[in-house]
């Protein structure tokens, strides 16, 4: 991978007049300006709006299968489940059906004297039944095999082995799709706006968190990260420089429980990113700050609940 491209973001200008537009004082069109140039870093819904761009080395996609499957799309991941499972009863029925066309068996159906590899099976699509059959181990009793054929006995062991497999692989895939818990995520809810003011003495940067249901969140902790761009002291630009932010990591703050919304803070300070940046300077940076909560739900005590929210700071209250 050689570079993230960032996906655009089309932010409508107000439909004013051109006359009223000359109007507005031009600090404020300036500000408007400033607006829609501003690229998200993170979406409000949390989704990042980054996208991978000249990814070459695509076969690195193959070495974690399960991964890949997990992250597709559901109807793509709907559309492989259905064609692994056909495609695996379509294979197996015709190697049925071709070793009872080696053996002889569609040339001897009705003859009680033969004894045929597989009971029952007169053509393609009685053999294709019997795979399935096989595969999901459902077993009718109409079609069977039989002690006298050896070639069928071994494909019947590969069937059942290679059945298995494809089961615990596709239905692990599914269980853990169905079980990510974005949509918990969508009942946890961030403030609009973050607010800088005093709070008990200190210059504060706040804003707050919320959960919706009444299911808790289990070792629920949170973050901040400010994005913004960067130069060093060598004159090295660091485009989207991410940032710490504490809000009470000394203190023990940033773990929260979530029964009533809370108000998380980020005192200003020298060890702070905001430390420089003066109230009038504020208005006219181009940052952005990433809120990451984590942790469990209640309802599984297993999975993983990651919810990400973004911030742009605007002049400040």
């Amino acid at each position: 991978m050689e570079q993230d491209v960032e996906s655009t973001v089309t932010v409508r200008q107000p439909k004013l007049p051109k006359k009223t537009w000359d109007d507005v004082p031009k600090p404020l069109q300036d500000r408007e300006r400033v607006k829609q140039k501003i690229q998200r870093y993170v979406r409000k819904d949390g989704k990042c709006n980054v996208h991978h761009g000249n990814v070459r080395e695509t076969y690195r996609y193959l070495t974690d299968i399960f991964t890949t499957l997990v992250d597709l799309k559901w109807r793509f991941n709907l559309f492989i489940f259905v064609l692994v499972y056909t495609v695996t009863w379509l294979f197996f029925g015709f190697m049925w059906w071709l070793i009872a066309y080696i053996r002889g068996d569609l040339e001897h159906i009705g003859d009680n004297q033969w004894t045929p590899c597989v009971n029952n099976l007169n053509g393609f699509v009685s053999a294709f039944l019997f795979s399935i059959e096989t595969e999901t181990t459902i077993g009718y009793g109409h079609r069977v095999i039989t002690d006298k054929c050896p070639e069928g006995i071994v494909l019947l062991l590969v069937q059942s082995v290679l059945g298995s497999i494809v089961n615990a692989f596709m239905v692990g895939c599914m269980f853990v799709k169905i079980s990510q818990p974005k949509k918990r995520a969508e009942t946890l809810v961030f403030s609009t706006n973050a607010v800088i003011s005093m709070r008990d003495g200190r210059l504060c940067l706040m804003f707050r968190v919320g959960d919706l249901r009444n299911s808790h969140i289990v070792e629920a902790s949170i973050r901040a990260k400010l994005i913004k761009s960067k130069q060093t002291k060598e004159g090295e630009f660091i485009p989207l420089n991410q940032t710490d932010m504490n809000v009470g990591y000394d203190t023990g703050d940033d773990r929260l429980f979530l029964v009533s919304p809370l108000i998380i803070c980020h005192e200003i300070n020298e060890h702070s990113p905001f430390w420089e940046i003066s109230r009038e300077h504020l208005a006219h940076e181009e940052l952005e700050i990433v809120v990451i909560l984590e942790g469990m739900v209640e309802a599984t005590g297993t999975a993983p609940l990651i919810t990400i929210s973004s911030l742009q700071t605007d002049t400040p209250q």
